[in-house]
């Protein structure tokens, strides 16, 4: 099962996770960046490693 982390210190809010992989990250009214799920189903998994790949500041990671 994989696990979604986010560095929140590192995150800079670009939002290409959220493009990536909407069901598992949203940018709240806030202005945070909120984890929506973080041990997604596995047929996420390609999107999610798709938002890892796509984060400037390499905040998001998966734990296995």
């Amino acid at each position: 099962m994989m696990k979604v982390i986010v560095d929140s210190g590192l995150c800079d809010l670009h939002g290409l996770c959220v493009e990536a992989a909407s069901e598992v990250f949203q940018v709240g009214d806030d202005g945070e960046l909120h984890v929506l799920n973080e041990t997604p189903p596995e047929d996420l998994r390609a999107k999610v490693d798709e938002a890892v790949r796509k984060c400037p500041t390499g905040a998001i990671a998966i734990e296995e």
